[in-house]
């Protein structure tokens, strides 16, 4: 790939010098993150759609307590749909210890049919000290725990990565803005939040050049892409095409809610048609309707195309990651927060992580080739073609509703 641009629009420049650390799971996800805010002291920047504090999801509001404790600045920012209403023990216990808590877009009666709040903040994101980053899919929810389904016999497929470098700066930068634009909705004084949040910017653009002239040249090649609907509508999207249009050897996704537009899925069928693997791993359970079922009518030309699909059955898939030619002299790999359906491309707030290193590549392919082979379901185009009308008649209804609430929204896809 280009050391420049992934994305359209504003070019993305990815930088060496990072350490970026896959992590699969709340099992490695959790230890690492708990490790680095009780070592930390100055402060915690943390976004995340859902907080939920069953389990070991209780482990991470402990240690935003402690840290805000020992007087660390500590910002949450949580989603108003994901999460829902904070608990009033748990929010009670946050400000006595000094957690600063926001809530993004908090949602109130009929408020969603409205398709202004139908804007939410996806993104899973922690910053610790301006040094360390965390990005992913991965919420505050055990992965043993589902708050719709209770108890799962398996662990939430999911990811998550620990970086160091410049993108650090990019991130705490990014998530300051947006806490402060929260913060205007409810302070009066706009001018002095203005001021606050220019005064960052400053000192983080200085300390973000710093560090890029510090890093060495071996370290990993990464960038951080964000999707807002200012300047960065498109920029995830555009990065998988390009990825996958440049694709010699292998692509493998694997997406929790997979309902692609049509740039991306005639993507995926030429790169089938010149020879390329192509393989995607997606969610084999039902959870929601529109998400089993919106997906099912864009599989029939995939499959014609030699895409193999892999359905996850053994428990929840909530990956957003991909994989292109781990093996071959151009790797180029993704941990984020976006799925390939239109509510993350088109309207949620979504950071992903895009690296370009063999040994990472590597590594992720090797976790997605090992749940495909033990845990997936490989899905058979005449099977496929020959499912139930009932079936058939689900899928085109709820492909119908999702492209009405897209046109609802004003939005192409």
């Amino acid at each position: 790939m280009s050391p420049e641009a992934v994305g359209g629009g504003k070019r993305v420049v990815f930088h060496s010098g990072h350490e970026v650390r896959l992590l699969q799971g709340t099992q490695e996800f959790f230890p690492a993150l708990i490790a680095d805010m009780n070592a930390a002291t100055r402060s915690i920047q943390f976004e995340t759609y859902i907080f939920d504090c069953t389990a070991s999801g209780e482990q991470i509001a402990e240690a935003f307590i402690n840290a805000a404790r020992r007087g660390v600045d500590v910002r949450v920012a949580v989603d108003g749909f994901g999460t829902g209403l904070i608990p009033a023990p748990l929010r009670e216990r946050f400000e006595a210890a000094g957690v600063q808590l926001q809530v993004f877009s908090a949602v109130r009666q009929f408020a969603l049919l409205l398709p202004r709040h139908w804007r939410r903040l996806h993104r899973k994101l922690c910053v610790i000290d301006d040094e360390v980053m965390y990005c992913g899919g991965i919420n505050v929810l055990d992965d043993f725990w589902d708050p719709n389904h209770g108890k799962l016999e398996a662990p939430r497929f999911d990811f998550a990565v620990r970086a160091k470098g410049a993108l650090v700066d990019q991130a705490s930068d990014n998530m300051d803005k947006l806490w402060w634009r929260m913060r205007a909705v409810h302070d009066a004084s706009k001018r002095k939040i203005s001021r606050a949040v220019a005064d960052l910017r400053a000192a983080r653009v200085a300390q973000s050049a710093a560090k890029r002239s510090a890093a060495k040249a071996k370290g990993m090649r990464a960038a951080l892409l964000f999707r807002d609907n200012l300047r960065n509508r498109s920029r995830i999207e555009k990065a998988y095409l390009r990825a996958i249009g440049s694709a010699r050897e292998e692509v493998i996704i694997a997406n929790a809610y997979f309902m692609p537009g049509r740039k991306l899925r005639r993507a995926l069928i030429l790169a089938a048609e010149r020879g390329v693997r192509v393989q995607l791993l997606l969610q084999g359970r039902y959870e929601y309707f529109m998400q089993f079922h919106a997906s099912r009518p864009v599989y029939g030309a995939l499959l014609k195309a030699g895409v193999q699909i892999f359905e996850y059955s053994p428990s929840f898939l909530h990956a957003k990651v991909a994989v292109v030619d781990a093996y071959g002299d151009r790797p180029w790999a993704t941990v984020g927060s976006s799925n390939l359906e239109p509510l993350s491309l088109l309207l949620a707030r979504e950071a992903n992580v895009v690296v370009e290193d063999a040994a990472f590549a590597q590594d992720l392919q090797q976790r997605l080739k090992e749940a495909m082979e033990h845990a997936g379901r490989q899905m058979d185009p005449d099977v496929f073609a020959r499912r139930p009308l009932r079936e058939r008649v689900l899928d085109h209804v709820a492909a119908a509703i999702m492209r009405s609430l897209i046109w609802v929204t004003g939005n192409r896809y």
